[in-house]
């Protein structure tokens, strides 16, 4: 069994992107039903849906650029559709540790056994982090009979990142393939970060269409970040990207959602945006660093 160990040089390399999907493991397998990848290929128009952990590493690395990679444990909403092994995410980001961080998944709706899995890939596998998607997972973030799980998540102390906004999963399907947007209000998560102040919050993509309050929970509290993935920076809210100039400089992240939006095509919209020279650093690496503990000779400061 692989245990991770980052061995990232920092001073090395150019960029951290925080939303990096694995949606194949070594067995083949896949976390979602197939209905999905040919919905979500088709709305954001990608080429390979579904690249191996060792040609994701390759492009990260060819960038000059790490990445955080993850799956998603939703066996309950998908009727008990197995997710991809979190053990081969993780032995594949040890393959590749100078460029790969991986985070672990649990379902939210597993109860106990979820808390019990969280401990696990955190203690014998290394995670430097957990991912959620509550509209593809179904479940209400704020709702009290999943606190055990962020409180167990505290206790940990790695952060958390979360699907929040508009969905690419089930888009254009009839009905959303039974996907609810609520749960992706990003006002949801302000009522775990009230309640978990020494939890990490990371809400991911842009929050439209409640950006607004996305900004306002970023503001508002410290444990609260906002990745920029999902969305070509050509597209994001323009109050986003004013606020990423100023009160939210350090709370904002460089993220793409590869291999759905290319990280080449993501910067070179980047590189349009009306962002200070002193911020884009900033976004680009410097508070994924922070955020992540990553010290300047690869692992944990």
């Amino acid at each position: 069994m692989a245990v991770y160990e980052s061995n990232i040089d920092v001073s090395a390399i150019s960029a951290l992107d925080m939303h990096v999907h694995i949606e194949l493991d070594e067995q083949g397998h896949k976390p979602m039903p197939e209905v999905f990848y040919e919905a979500s290929a088709k709305y954001f128009k990608s080429e390979d849906r579904t690249p191996s952990i060792d040609k994701i590493a390759d492009t990260y690395r060819e960038l000059g650029m790490a990445a955080v990679v993850f799956t998603l444990d939703a066996r309950t909403q998908f009727e008990g559709h197995l997710p991809n092994s979190i053990d081969d995410v993780v032995a594949g980001a040890a393959r590749h540790n100078d460029v790969l961080l991986p985070f672990g998944s649990v379902d939210p709706r597993n109860g106990k056994a979820a808390i019990e899995e969280a401990q696990r890939q955190a203690t014998e596998l290394g995670v430097r982090g957990f991912k959620f998607h509550p509209s593809v997972q179904g479940f209400d973030p704020s709702d009290r009979q999943y606190y055990p799980l962020w409180e167990a998540l505290q206790e940990i102390g790695l952060p958390m990142l979360s699907h929040t906004g508009q969905n690419g999963m089930g888009a254009g399907l009839p009905g959303g393939a039974g996907l609810k947007l609520r749960y992706s209000n990003p006002l949801l998560l302000d009522d775990v970060a009230a309640d978990f102040p020494n939890l990490p919050i990371i809400m991911a993509h842009p929050s439209v269409p409640w950006q607004d309050e996305a900004n306002s929970i970023a503001t508002h509290k410290s444990n609260i970040y906002i990745d920029l993935s999902g969305w070509s920076p050509k597209y994001f809210p323009e109050s986003l990207v004013r606020q990423s100039n100023n009160v939210l400089k350090h709370k904002v992240l460089f993220g793409t959602d590869f291999p759905l939006i290319p990280p080449t095509k993501w910067l070179a919209a980047f590189d349009d945006l009306p962002i200070k020279d002193e911020v884009r650093p900033l976004i680009l690496k410097d508070n994924a660093v922070k955020l992540l503990g990553l010290g300047q000779g690869g692992d944990a400061a």
